[in-house]
């Protein structure tokens, strides 16, 4: 049986352009085929999220060194957050990765 990874999406408030973000992926992983458990929340509640992948706008990568994300979690960042060829591009094939594990 395969894993459905659990994957958050990740923005200053947790509001806005994180659910923008999951909307997009949403549709990506749809259209892929691929399950996946998604939410979105801010970047103060990032270290006590169970996920398999954190998905963030590049410009939050400086705030993630500073913050303690369980070590198995992987991080992706992404220079635009809606666009769905980025997201098909770094983020599916980790969800791939780990649905397969």
């Amino acid at each position: 049986m395969a894993k459905i990874p659990k994957v958050f999406f990740i923005c200053g408030n947790g509001l806005g352009s994180s659910l923008a973000c999951q909307m997009e992926a949403d549709d990506v992983f749809q259209a892929a085929g691929i399950e996946v458990n998604s939410g979105h929340d801010s970047i103060s509640a990032a270290p006590s999220l169970d996920a398999d992948v954190i998905v963030s706008a590049s410009n939050f990568e400086s705030q993630f060194a500073n913050t303690q994300i369980d070590p198995k979690t992987k991080i992706v960042y992404l220079d635009n957050i809606v666009d769905k060829n980025e997201i098909k591009e770094k983020v599916v094939p980790i969800i791939k990765e780990i649905a397969e594990s």
